[in-house]
């Protein structure tokens, strides 16, 4: 094209007229980035970065994978849209191929265009099935950010939007935060008292239509929970005739080792939700699964849900795409060999940085809590400098990353570490060199 933008003018064009999300809007300097492939994605200086982050922890196929890249363009050579009342042939078959790799007794399936949409779906199934309100979700979590979801949210990304601007009905019981109790017990002694808090909840407000939880706490600290968890937490909900919905927006799609992070305890939620790896996040796709049980019951009840775009075909085929080279690839096996080198490389950092607080993973999912004080436990920064825009450690300590070529996901005291699942071992050195590098800022602060 003779009159392309050049890379400043993409810049400036999207600063001035776009809304930088999460973020006071002055100050925000968006990288533009202009090609990717595999691992690695392109700049408009022609800088090429690693992505140690899969993005926002979606790309678990990596960049540009050529089956998802031709099933997007078969489909739209082929149906590029059908209104949700009609049966396609994307949509019988993601059907079929979601029978084999979700958790036994999902069978029934709202497609939505986010996580957020799966979840606000899941939310008005839950309380059409029950007749009850009130869903509990935990304070270190996030579920969204509609009105709906954004209620179901721990994180203080909901506080600017209270009380006018969130849907009410959820109340919130302690995170699973073994490396920080919120409730000052030590596991294993704890007999897991923060599912014991949470059953208390549930008895003592009543009208209690679920649970909520993400079964591995994603951009909040990639938390964790211990074994006993969620086979205690099925059994409180079942004793209560509440539903467990299990948001896998994140940890599911082979991140932790398992097509979904409930596998790790045999577990099966009456309501799963997810998004993001379904397609690699090449196309949006949300998807609300339920159980047989809650689908029988929309048998002979109105089922009070739906939009335009549920169900799109451009969404579905590249999602059969997606889990079929998963398949051929063997990546949900593969996360748990990467997972362990990676683990055991950053374990070695823990020992050699006092700035480091815990090292925790799961499959290809880690996370990396900085400190002050490894004693005391105490975060370089507060939630409120976070939402107040001020620079924070872990923000300097990836900018010099940045400088080396490596992407990470850094929130308020942490990182996510969650590279594309087909990542190599000499990619994992590379990046973990940098952050070895790059920590030496942080420990010279203490």
């Amino acid at each position: 094209m003779s009159n392309a933008l050049t890379s400043p003018e993409v810049i400036a064009l999207t600063k001035q007229h776009n809304y930088g999300t999460w973020r006071k809007q002055k100050g925000w300097n968006p990288t533009h980035l202009v090609s990717a492939d595999g691992c690695y994605f392109t700049d408009g200086d022609g800088r090429r970065f690693l992505d140690f982050s899969s993005q926002l922890m979606c790309m678990n196929l990596g960049h540009n994978h050529p089956a998802v890249v031709k099933a997007i363009q078969d489909q739209a050579a082929t149906l590029a849209y059908a209104a949700p009342f009609y049966a396609t042939t994307a949509r019988a078959e993601l059907s079929k191929l979601l029978l084999e790799v979700l958790p036994e007794g999902l069978t029934k399936f709202f497609f939505a265009t986010s996580g957020t949409e799966a979840n606000e779906a899941a939310f008005k199934i839950a309380r059409m099935y029950t007749g009850k309100t009130k869903i509990i979700a935990r304070y270190r979590s996030y579920h969204g950010s509609t009105s709906g979801a954004i209620a179901a949210t721990g994180d203080p990304r909901r506080w600017e939007m209270e009380p006018a601007g969130k849907g009410q009905g959820v109340i919130f019981s302690p995170e699973v935060n073994c490396y920080k109790c919120p409730i000052r017990h030590t596991y294993p002694g704890c007999g897991i008292a923060c599912a014991d808090y949470l059953e208390h909840m549930i008895v003592n407000e009543s009208d209690v239509a679920a649970v909520l939880v993400e079964p591995v706490v994603g951009t909040n600290g990639v938390l964790i929970p211990p074994a006993e968890y969620f086979p205690k937490l099925r059994k409180i909900c079942d004793n209560h005739g509440v539903l467990l919905i299990a948001d896998e927006v994140m940890s599911g799609w082979g991140r932790t080792g398992k097509w979904f992070a409930v596998d790790n305890w045999g577990v099966r939620p009456d309501i799963l939700t997810t998004a993001k790896g379904i397609t690699s996040a090449y196309v949006p796709l949300g998807l609300c699964a339920t159980s047989t049980r809650i689908a029988e019951y929309f048998d002979d009840h109105y089922f009070a849900h739906g939009h335009t775009y549920e169900a799109h075909p451009m969404t579905l085929g590249p999602a059969v795409a997606t889990i079929h080279e998963m398949q051929r690839l063997g990546l949900v096996e593969r996360a748990n060999e990467m997972g362990a080198y990676l683990g055991e490389k950053l374990h070695g950092l823990k020992a050699k940085h006092p700035s480091i607080g815990e090292v925790r993973g799961i499959g290809l999912f880690w996370g990396v809590e900085l400190v002050k004080d490894q004693q005391t436990k105490e975060p370089f920064n507060t939630w409120q400098e976070k939402l107040d825009g001020k620079t924070l450690v872990v923000d300097q300590v990836a900018a010099k990353m940045l400088a080396q070529g490596v992407v990470m996901q850094a929130w308020m005291s942490h990182f996510v570490l969650a590279p594309p699942l087909i990542v190599e071992k000499e990619q994992i050195d590379v990046a973990v060199a940098a952050l070895d590098d790059a920590l030496n800022f942080a420990d010279g602060l203490l």
